[in-house]
């Protein structure tokens, strides 16, 4: 059986703790302990002592215990077994973490579930070996940060849910914005879990959120994506909802008419009664009424074959304004040619009708136009005096 002289590290510097590879010592073996490391004695899984740096020799001078362990004789050179296990007490800062599954969420403003995930990295320093091997060491050879984040994931997870949650859920915070939160989330986790760590002789130095993310390629998160897009396209524009569904149902309105043509007035009412509706709070009563009359334009345009004679309008004499039944020439109340153009003139010697804008009768060669019997000047309508030189006119 080989005694060890020299006992010291030899393992990985990012390794927490490691244990020496041999049980088979001395009381002259000589163990050493470098800058920022402890060195801890086991016997029977008991911890005996705690080395700190440099060389120590383990005698029964330096480990009273060992002699009423195992019946060293005091002061003599003797063999003994015993585990030397070594902790690395540097600053780690470099320890990755992740949610392995996406976290389900109610979004508190658009009320779709969304998977959430989220990673960063902590940091950590063994405060006590002695307890840090005990406590979360147990029989392993050697213990590194895969070990450290595989022992802890299942409560910084189910912490990192119970804080997204809180934040997102009774906070109301949209999932969209809560990357705007990460530095206040990521100091509410290192509250949450230090005392933890304590527990094991580690103090938690850091612990920090780099990203919250939401993956692309979910459904739920394409619904959230295209509507947010929607909205902005919307807020660009400067109309809502409401408004888009009105003018989709105009143009679907327009289109039908244009193609069947049947129930066409019913269908102009309602589409213009419904622009009302639908527009009336942002543009107005006046601009939803025109639109509705668009409508009845488009509709007459496109289907004047089947306005019937109910919806003509009467015919009124010109003379006396009285209603005129269909077909007849004369007036059954002052008797005058219906047929005759409103804007013609008779003419004083004949009695024949003449347009007003003509100077002379095309049946007699009276003159039409009014002029003065004293200066011959032309006079408008039929005053009684020449507004030029004033002499009376028949």
């Amino acid at each position: 059986m080989a005694i060890f002289k020299v006992v010291k590290y030899e393992s990985d510097p990012s390794v927490f703790a490691w244990k020496f590879p041999s049980e088979e010592l001395g009381t002259w073996t000589q163990l050493i302990v470098n800058e920022s490391q402890e060195a801890v004695l086991f016997k029977g899984g008991q911890a005996l002592d705690v080395f700190q740096s440099g060389r120590h020799t383990l005698d029964t001078k330096n480990i009273p215990i060992l002699k009423n362990l195992i019946n060293l004789p005091f002061g003599k050179r003797s063999p003994f077994t015993a585990e030397v296990w070594y902790v690395n007490k540097v600053h780690s800062f470099d320890i990755k973490w992740g949610t392995p599954t996406p976290i389900q969420i109610q979004d508190p403003k658009f009320g779709i579930l969304v998977p959430v995930r989220s990673f960063g990295q902590f940091g950590v320093k063994i405060n006590d070996g002695k307890k840090f091997l005990v406590k979360l060491v147990g029989t392993l050879t050697s213990f590194d940060t895969e070990n450290l984040t595989e022992y802890f994931r299942g409560f910084y997870v189910t912490k990192v849910k119970d804080c997204l949650s809180s934040y997102i859920i009774k906070k109301q915070i949209p999932v969209s914005e809560i990357n705007a939160y990460i530095n206040e989330i990521s100091t509410h986790m290192k509250e949450l879990m230090t005392p933890i760590f304590n527990e094991y002789g580690i103090n938690l130095i850091n612990f920090s959120i780099k990203d919250i993310s939401i993956p692309e390629d979910d459904p739920s998160v394409k619904t959230l994506t295209d509507a947010l897009a929607k909205k902005a396209e919307m807020d660009i524009v400067g109309y809502n909802y409401g408004q888009e569904r009105s003018f989709d149902t105009l143009e679907s309105a327009v289109t039908n008419m244009g193609e069947g043509g049947g129930g066409s007035s019913i269908i102009s009412d309602m589409v213009g009664a419904s622009m009302g509706i639908g527009m009336g709070a942002a543009i107005g009563g006046n601009m939803a009424s025109q639109f509705g009359g668009i409508v009845k334009e488009i509709n007459t345009g496109t289907n004047s074959q089947q306005v019937t004679s109910s919806t003509k309008q009467p015919l009124v004499c010109y003379n006396c304004s009285s209603v005129i039944d269909d077909n007849k020439r004369f007036c059954a109340e002052c008797g005058v040619d219906l047929s005759l153009n409103p804007d013609d003139i008779t003419c004083s010697n004949c009695n024949a009708r003449s347009l007003k804008d003509k100077k002379f009768c095309a049946d007699c060669g009276m003159s039409l136009v009014n002029t003065c019997s004293k200066c011959e000047s032309v006079i408008e309508g039929t005053p009684k005096f020449c507004p030029e030189c004033g002499e009376k006119q028949n």
